[in-house]
């Protein structure tokens, strides 16, 4: 039954009373915007990876020779100058015009015009952004200057702009919103924990409207060389970059690097369908766990992503066996593919070898901080179309990766939940399920929440 909650002296909310998990409000996604390197615009991005379609090619933004990786997941024929004016764009990183063209493109699939609303709305619309890197280009372009006697040329913005938390701000400011600005870096997870956080916002009724999913751009010589200098990235394939990220294939060497932005309004049901919104899908669940282990290498045992995963799926209140694809992590390096596919085994048990998943790592490279907000837009779009995305490149079967991957070739499959699964930096697990949607409506799981 449906409860009033005074949460403030000005704000009363309606949530679901559930007898096991208490009180809780829908979270739908209203709109999703996305640059990717190997598609600009959902549809764009879906079309390609549907099709198993790779991004990946040699680095442009920089004379990359010196390095023994050159290749990368890069955004190509992005033009940062149709975003912010030539002397906006001296003082913020690559990441912040990504995300805001991915913005726009989400608010515009939600039917929202930022431009029009009124000082209230702006102020129940927030946002809650992952990153793993922030704008890496800016700040080694600050330190060149000044390491290199230009103190002159050094930006005023040096230090605002150099802060992780400067990309949500930038969204607001373009887009004049006033509700909470915040980003979450978290490695790897971070675009899966702002999703997971402006969930619980949401659900809990702390917040109505959020902008929330991932941007990273970290493709800088900097960051290449220091992972080169720990053998992290692929250096088999720089004269055949679109085979260089073959995850859970016996012979990957290493992730490739990418950059993108995957962007999703996040709406309370009810106030979404009086706004007469399309439902892309529905949020469930979410739950996150550290191994404790190290700060670059996973344990073996993959006993905390699957605990992950699994919380994850009783938050949604659903059965394991209800979901029916999982987006993976899936990295290209060794050791994270043999781990994931045992964290899988462990929080499937036999069932593992029927679910079908995959990673889209093998087409967009690995866009850090993003990489979790990729996999849940790809999750949507693939129940949306029926149709789930391969992992590419996958050739040889490595023994101790024996799940099934959709090796090379997408396939037709009627999907009703999801789980995004992501791992990253210094032992953290993340995961999120997800829901098809179904126009304006929102198929329901079996607990009728």
């Amino acid at each position: 039954m449906l409860v009033e909650i005074k949460l403030f002296p000005d704000r009363t909310v309606k949530m679901k009373l559930d007898n096991e998990k208490g009180l809780r409000r829908r979270v739908v996604v209203s709109g999703m915007g996305v640059i990717s390197p190997n598609g600009a615009g959902t549809e764009g991005f879906w079309q390609a990876t549907r099709s198993g379609i790779s991004g990946v090619d040699t680095i442009s933004l920089f004379d990359p020779q010196p390095l023994s990786c050159r290749i990368a997941g890069q955004v190509r024929d992005f033009r940062p100058e149709e975003i912010l004016p030539p002397k906006e764009l001296k003082r913020v990183g690559r990441a912040v015009t990504l995300a805001i063209a991915a913005t726009k493109e989400a608010l515009q699939s939600a039917g929202v015009q930022a431009e029009t609303m009124t000082l209230e709305e702006k102020r129940s619309w927030g946002v809650i952004l992952g990153s793993g890197g922030g704008m890496p280009d800016f700040v080694e372009e600050q330190y060149r200057l000044y390491f290199n006697d230009q103190l002159r040329k050094v930006s005023a913005y040096n230090i605002s702009s150099s802060t992780i938390g400067a990309l949500s701000s930038e969204i607001s400011l373009y887009f004049d919103l006033k509700g909470p600005s915040h980003v979450l870096s978290t490695g790897c997870t971070s675009s899966t924990d702002a999703i997971g956080y402006a969930f619980n916002m949401i659900r809990f009724g702390l917040a109505d409207h959020l902008i929330t999913g991932g941007a990273d751009a970290t493709i800088t010589p900097a960051i290449m060389q220091g992972f080169c200098i720990m053998r992290a990235v692929s250096s088999s394939h720089n004269s055949d970059p679109q085979h260089a990220s073959r995850p859970f294939d016996r012979r990957r060497d290493g992730f490739v690097l990418g950059e993108g932005a995957w962007i999703l309004v996040l709406e309370e049901r009810e106030k979404a369908l009086q706004r007469g919104a399309t439902i892309y899908g529905e949020i469930l669940g979410y739950a996150s766990t550290c191994d404790a282990y190290h700060m670059v290498r996973l344990d073996p045992n993959g006993e905390e992503p699957a605990r992950a995963m699994t919380r994850a799926i009783e938050d949604a209140g659903l059965a394991k066996d209800e979901v029916g694809y999982v987006a993976l992590h899936g990295t290209s390096t060794v050791l994270n593919d043999q781990t994931e596919s045992q964290a899988i085994r462990l929080c499937f048990g036999p069932r593992s070898y029927d679910i079908p998943m995959s990673s889209i790592k093998s087409m967009i490279g690995h866009p850090q901080g993003a990489s979790g907000a990729a996999g849940v837009v790809t999750a949507l779009l693939a129940m949306r179309e029926s149709f789930l995305p391969p992992t590419i490149n996958y050739e040889e079967p490595d023994p101790r990766c024996d799940l099934n991957y959709i090796p090379n070739r997408g396939i037709s499959r009627d999907v009703e939940m999801a789980l995004c699964n992501c791992i990253g930096f210094g032992s953290k697990n993340s995961a999120l399920v997800v829901a098809r949607g179904n126009g304006s409506a929102v198929s329901s799981p079996s607990n009728g929440r």
